[in-house]
């Protein structure tokens, strides 16, 4: 549980910056993309952009490949599971709580 927990806050870490989460969203409609066609697409140095891939890579977000000089970067959507999981987890918390108001809200129409 306590690795999971780890896992999740890293994630959400990771996924809290806008750069990232445009950089994850790139990975995700193009697939497989070198890092200097990456940082093309950003405002900032070639450095600044390995610096967000590398948290990313920390959290399991993204893959590194290389080939020759090439690295090649892909979006692991898996972990994303775990940001699921805990939003299910919270649903379900409000799903009870809801339903709670709306029996009591049911009762007090009958009481009236």
């Amino acid at each position: 549980m306590v690795e999971r927990e780890h896992a999740l806050t890293e994630i959400l870490k990771a996924a809290s910056d806008p750069t990232r989460r445009a950089i994850l969203t790139l990975l995700a409609q193009n697939g497989p993309t070198r890092v200097t066609e990456i940082a093309a697409r950003f405002d900032m140095s070639l450095n600044a952009v390995s610096k967000h891939i590398k948290v990313l890579e920390g959290a399991g977000l993204v893959n590194r490949r290389t080939l020759w000089r090439e690295h090649l970067i892909e979006v692991r959507m898996e972990p994303l599971a775990e940001i699921d999981r805990w939003f299910a987890g919270l649903r379900s918390i409000w799903e009870l709580r809801l339903e709670a108001l709306a029996t009591l809200l049911s009762q007090e129409k009958t009481d009236d």
